[in-house]
């Protein structure tokens, strides 16, 4: 890691850089990025889903959020490389750090096609006052990066409506009529589950995300898509061409973007790259607004609401194995972080229509498990052992959906402490999915359902409680989410509405000792309406049974128990039917009615 900042930096001074910025994304703003786009990765060596570099000629920093404290801690080490913890007392942002220590005049040099516009807009504000410029023409990662791994190119596939519950053309149909009223003449369109959505077509560009490289230009007449032709074959060719798309190369859009004259070009600058917006013309006028297909895509039509309840059917049926063997085999079979994973992986693949995995499983035993986003390595792949708790977050894509669920499982005996937090946790997770509001709600006013058993005991998660999941798309999905604090670059406070699926899942981590996460995923739904308006709620997707092996039910008030016992009931009777007769036994016990003590 230091010869590869010492590379960058003398390529820094051959171009007369202060800076140079290395965010974690491509060339569409994506969460997660195939491996040609991870230069941040390169660089730092810190493995983690969400984070930013920025190199000087004499200090090196790597800016991420609490999920990725304890492993980036971990990561950085030896790499030159310091942890700067996001949202952290003293830590400064990025764009305050910059304005501290880039000197006056001085350059800042970053990929433009992979800072946003708006990431671009706001580091130009807070080094106006130091007439700091930017060079943003070169991919210095990329130039030191021998042994790159080429740009995916994977073959485009049509998502038939059987799944989709919606024909692309009125996709199409919409989006110009969200264009319309916004008096936009041109949308410039660049997120990826957006683009894919629209035109009812899946990929494989991005592991775990069915996407494909591709940009889309609509205007009032004409769609255009920018893509690797060698990625559509005669089929998928034909059914683009009868949906009015012309094609066009992946890398022609920066040339006909710069080609605009004097029209209103809808874009949403949070998500369009830098390079994009700064090749339109200055006669173009731009509307910066959400993507209409945002709110589009979050709202499930009843057809995808109806697949996804299968999908979780399967998935719960796997997951509800999986638990089985654990608890069946803990201590006389040899298992690891890793074997285990990659058993419950098998046991999705045998589920028809499974497509592969929704993220990178979670698979985290003992003191691993207080890092939210642990990744399993051969270094740190812990055996486990009849004792203590594992904690398993994973997901599957199937053509009726995607699924991400959390299961925190007793292996053995456990600490007082440890069945403490298990069942906070547990009641946490049980009382948001019973939660009962007025429609305008957004995921700020129902957070505190969430964290209140913990906030009393003096406790807290660093993370969200829910996140958006799309339709055999990404795993987390803008607009929605449910978090106690507004954190505007995640877009993800909309009002919650009908046929929304957020994530609900609370936790508990220790660090050095447990950590512990109960996920279900959740459809919003209505319910009465009266004369003080329409109410909402939940409806569990998830049916997987919650370990009571683990769980201290006299900390639990009655309500708690009830949500329990009234969930455990839908989980053996949806869940049973497809499992052996040793399988339904066991279920019977794990789902068992419990009292208050």
């Amino acid at each position: 890691m230091n010869e590869r900042l010492n590379e960058l930096r003398r390529l820094m001074d051959e171009r007369h850089m202060d800076a140079y910025l290395i965010p974690t994304s491509d060339f569409h703003e994506s969460e997660y990025v195939g491996e040609y786009f991870k230069c941040r990765k390169f660089i730092t060596g810190f493995t983690g889903s969400a984070g930013t570099a920025v190199v000087t000629r004499d200090d090196a920093g790597l800016w991420t959020d609490g999920r990725y404290f304890v492993q980036a801690a971990r990561e950085l080490e030896g790499s030159g490389f310091r942890l700067q913890k996001m949202d952290e007392e003293g830590v400064p942002t990025v764009e305050e750090y910059l304005a501290d220590v880039l000197p006056e005049g001085g350059v800042l040099g970053f990929d433009g096609r992979v800072v946003n516009s708006r990431l671009g807009e706001a580091m130009a504000e807070a080094l106006e006052e130091k007439h700091v410029t930017f060079s943003c023409e070169e991919d210095l990662v990329g130039a030191i990066w021998a042994d790159r791994p080429p740009m995916s190119d994977r073959p485009v596939w049509i998502l038939e409506e059987t799944y989709a519950g919606k024909p692309a053309k009125d996709k199409i149909a919409e989006l110009r009529r969200g264009m319309k009223e916004a008096r936009a003449t041109v949308h410039v369109l660049t997120t990826l589950d957006d683009i894919v959505w629209l035109l009812n077509i899946r990929g494989d560009d991005i592991p775990f995300n069915p996407v494909v490289l591709s940009y889309v230009v609509v205007t009032e007449r004409e769609l255009y898509l920018f893509i690797n032709e060698k990625t559509l074959d005669g089929q998928v060719r034909d059914y683009l061409q009868k949906l009015g798309v012309t094609v066009k190369p992946y890398n022609d859009i920066y040339a006909f973007v710069k080609a605009l004259r004097r029209e209103r070009v809808l874009m949403e600058s949070s998500c369009v790259n830098y390079a994009i917006k700064n090749s339109l013309d200055s006669s173009n006028k731009i509307v910066d607004r959400m993507n209409p297909t945002v709110m589009a895509k979050a709202v499930k039509n009843p057809v995808e609401i109806e697949n996804e309840r299968r999908a979780h059917i399967k998935d719960g049926v796997a997951m509800t194995k999986f638990i089985f063997w654990l608890k069946k085999n803990i201590g006389v079979t040899d298992m690891t972080e890793i074997s285990v994973s990659d058993y419950l992986e098998e046991l999705r693949r045998q589920q028809e229509g499974n497509l592969g995995l929704s993220f990178n499983t979670i698979s985290a035993y003992g003191e691993n498990a207080a890092m939210c986003h642990y990744a399993a390595t051969p270094e740190s792949n812990k055996t486990l052992k009849p004792e203590g708790l594992y904690l398993i977050d994973s997901g599957g894509q199937y053509y009726e959906g995607t699924t991400d669920i959390t299961r925190t499982v007793a292996l053995g005996p456990v600490t007082d402490e440890e069945r403490e937090h298990f069942t906070l946790v547990a009641m946490s997770m049980l009382r948001l999915g019973h939660a009962k509001f007025l429609y305008g709600c957004r995921g700020l006013s129902l957070d505190y359902i969430a964290r209140q058993p913990m906030w009393e005991r003096g406790l807290n998660y660093n993370h969200g409680t829910g996140h958006g999941v799309g339709y055999l798309l990404n795993v987390h999905e803008r607009p929605n989410g449910i978090r106690y604090k507004m954190v505007p670059e995640r877009m993800d406070s909309a009002v919650i509405e009908e046929g929304m699926i957020c994530s609900d899942e609370p936790g508990i981590y220790i660090e050095g000792s447990h950590g512990i996460r109960t996920e279900n995923l959740i459809v919003c739904r209505k319910a009465e309406k009266n004369e003080y308006g329409q109410f909402m709620e939940f409806e569990y997707l998830t049916f997987v049974p919650i370990d009571l092996d683990a769980l201290d039910v006299s900390l639990m008030e009655k309500r708690d128990i009830q949500y329990l016992n009234e969930y455990h009931r839908q989980v053996y009777e949806k869940i049973s039917p497809y499992l052996t007769r040793e399988e339904q036994e066991w279920l019977k016990e794990a789902t068992r009615e419990v009292a208050q003590v």
